[in-house]
């Protein structure tokens, strides 16, 4: 090779270096209706599916599905970017694909964890035609309440010292409402009940609450109600006794016979149809506000009080009620239980009990054709007239059943179900782990984010397990692990189940949020209640809810982490709701990030992506066409700057950052403070555990 052949080839080489190969900033797509478009289609739709590239950065881009393998065309040039697309007519099944962008001999996949130089199918995006969830629960801001800790409205309705024995003890009437809830608190009631819910409808609108979930409010002996005694009536202590009769126990009596108020109160109908009418009293009056409610429901075991075990005998004498199977060998509901056995009638205590307990009865669905239907119809009722529920909480329900077959052919018939009688009611389940064999679009429509929410966030912003069990230094700021986290996790999700998705910090089975903040670890019977409220951070917990206001899914607040409630994880974390001594700036704080939640659309549907990432530093953006906002968090004790390429959610140089939210150690603020936007980035100085919401305006 002579020395001009040398000479030329070193300037190939050196431009084919110097060109940019498949910028990864650039490089964007997802499932939302930017980017698919119907997003939630109809068998037989035609879809448009795009994929974001930098303006003249590829050869080529194709689309994968399974054995096809199409060349998109060139869409439009938008801004720095180009946007390829490909229109697919969709027929019955469920279309997963996934992208392969070429530049010369180079290649790369993307799919919905993002680039990869490997072919990954097993993260592939994601179409299912039919499949879509209630546009109302997208983005929606969800209150969670755990009724008997809400606000006593009715004194009447509430359950008495040694009303009845629960447990091996009798019930406890707690007379202090900011008592601390006892390690064994199953038993104590402190008087919460739907009348105190209606009083507070105009405190819950005005923090801006859009929908309402209700731990369970069906007759149950516990107050946390998730050992179903009566699926078709709401608990009298929850709502109204009409007709109040009989004796508690007597202090020398180890069971119920003798319980004749709590009978009374439980199985007469007119409490039960009293309580059941103030219940749609209170939904009504929801709608009216336009707001929602959602129930929980337990289907995989009931309770042992329940009438159809009646194992406390409390249905035995009672008009109306037929025998149940601890009673007789030949109660109609003797095939709901699998009893092991078979001789011990009149009394049978050998029934399966969830976990062993034999307090919670498991509901035995494959060999009782009639408990399925009746389950069924419960799962009708409730969410049509006259009660109008807009959907339901399933506890637990990836147990149900005694086979994983079973399980998904039951919530196959309970969508069916469910939404034949309402097909606005959303259908969210609670559950740890990878929940992708039941978001296929035939069973729920989302669960609880544990994984894709409130796990990584809990480690990211405090190095805290969820019931404050764990303190783990290595994950405290872990950036790269929150963000794989949540690329793994949230990849198991389609679009329309991630936007309904449930994102929370606190709940009735974790310890506070904020308490999670002082790091301490342990229960409150080894370290206290007061303990829990010690060296609490709550500038960290703002930056929290910052995040939780700006990512996809509903945000939902467990009642009173807006005032500032502390507490270990169950019984602690059920704490009452601290009326008249909330914690002020807490309250003001999550009404204006409620506000700013609900103001921009982008934030309920927009799409995702991550923009700069160090340790403890974060920051993402949410955006669309039209709206582009940017999030960033500092969660050390010291200052810290860093630069955000904002051109990477469309930003551009004809316009600024403002930041229009702003909080810190000293408070929050909504003060504007512009940022310049050069060649597409922005620097941003962000004071100790501070978190800023930035929004893309015209320049002037």
């Amino acid at each position: 090779m002579d020395q001009k052949t040398k000479s030329f080839v070193q300037k190939v080489k050196y431009m084919l270096l110097m060109r940019p190969v498949f910028n990864m900033g650039a490089l964007f797509s997802d499932e939302t209706e930017n980017y698919v478009s119907p997003m939630e289609p109809k068998p037989g739709d035609t879809v448009t599916i795009r994929i974001r590239t930098l303006r003249d950065n590829v050869d080529a881009v194709y689309f994968i599905s399974g054995a096809r393998k199409e060349l998109m065309s060139l869409e439009r040039a938008e801004g720095r970017f180009d946007y390829y697309a490909i229109q697919i007519e969709l027929g019955d099944e469920p279309l997963y694909y996934y992208f392969e962008i070429q530049d010369g001999q180079a290649r790369c996949f993307y799919n919905k964890c993002g680039v990869s130089r490997d072919l990954q199918q097993n993260k592939s995006f994601c179409l299912c035609p039919g499949f879509s969830t209630p546009d109302w629960a997208k983005g929606a801001v969800m209150y969670q309440i755990y009724t008997d800790r809400f606000r006593n409205g009715d004194p009447t309705n509430d359950v008495e010292t040694n009303e009845y024995i629960y447990i091996g003890e009798g019930t406890s009437k707690v007379e202090d409402w900011n008592k601390i809830p006892a390690a064994m608190g199953v038993r104590e009631f402190y008087g919460g009940d739907l009348q105190g819910v209606l009083d507070k409808l105009d405190y819950l609108q005005e923090l801006g609450v859009e929908v309402i979930y209700f731990n369970p409010l069906f007759v149950s002996p516990s107050n946390h109600k998730y050992d179903i005694q009566d699926y078709d009536y709401i608990d009298p202590h929850f709502g109204k006794i009409v007709r109040d009769e009989g004796d508690v126990v007597r202090d020398w009596e180890r069971g119920n016979r003798g319980a004749t108020r709590y009978i009374n109160r439980v199985t007469g109908l007119d409490n039960l149809e009293a309580s059941n009418e103030l219940f749609i009293k209170l939904v009504e009056e929801l709608h009216r506000r336009g707001m929602r409610v959602i129930l929980d429901g337990v289907f995989n075991h009931c309770g042992s009080f329940n009438k159809w075990m009646d194992r406390e005998r409390i249905y035995e004498h009672q008009e109306g009620y037929e025998k149940g199977a601890y009673i007789a060998a030949d109660s109609p509901y003797r095939s709901f239980f699998r009893f092991q056995n078979e001789h011990e009638w009149p009394y049978n205590p050998f029934y399966d009990g969830w976990w062993g307990h034999d307090t919670l009865p498991k509901l035995n669905y494959e060999e009782s054709p009639d408990l399925e239907r009746y389950i069924l119809e419960i799962a009708r009722k409730w969410v049509s007239p006259p009660y109008n529920v807009d959907g339901w909480r399933l506890d637990v329900a990836a147990d149900l059943g005694y086979s994983p077959e079973y399980n998904h052919e039951f919530w196959r018939k309970f969508r069916k179900a469910v939404k034949d009688a309402n097909p606005d009611a959303l259908i969210l389940a609670e559950h740890y782990g990878d929940p992708v064999s039941w978001l296929a679009g035939d069973q729920w429509d989302t669960v609880m984010n544990y994984d894709a929410f409130m796990e990584p966030v809990t480690w990211f912003f405090t190095g805290m397990e969820k019931h404050s069990d764990e303190f783990r230094p290595d994950l405290l700021g872990n950036v790269d692990h929150f963000i794989g986290a949540m690329r793994y996790h949230m990849a198991s999700f389609m679009t329309p189940s991630l936007q309904v998705a449930m994102n929370e910090l606190s709940n009735h089975d974790h310890s506070r949020f904020l308490t999670r903040t002082n790091h301490k670890v342990g229960r409150i019977d080894v370290l206290g209640g007061e303990a829990a409220s010690q060296n609490i951070r709550p500038e960290i917990m703002r930056e929290a809810v910052v995040m939780q206001m700006t990512w996809p899914g509903a945000p939902t607040i467990y009642y009173g982490d807006e005032a500032g409630v502390c507490g270990f994880t169950d019984p602690d974390n059920r704490r009452t709701y601290p009326w008249g001594h909330e914690d002020e700036m807490m309250l003001e704080f999550h009404r204006a990030i409620i506000a700013l939640h609900k103001k921009y659309s982008v934030l309920k549907k927009g799409s995702l992506k991550f923009l700069f990432a160090n340790y403890n530093c974060l920051a993402y953006g949410r955006f669309d066409l039209e709206t582009q906002i940017v999030v960033a968090f500092n969660n050390n004790d010291e200052p810290r700057e860093f630069r955000v390429p904002v051109w990477q959610v469309g930003a551009d140089n004809h316009q600024v950052m403002e930041r229009i939210f702003y909080t810190n150690r000293e408070g929050f603020s909504e003060e504007p403070v512009v940022y310049p936007v050069h060649a597409g980035e922005i620097d941003i100085l962000l004071a100790p555990t501070s978190a800023a919401v930035l929004l893309a305006v015209p320049a002037t």
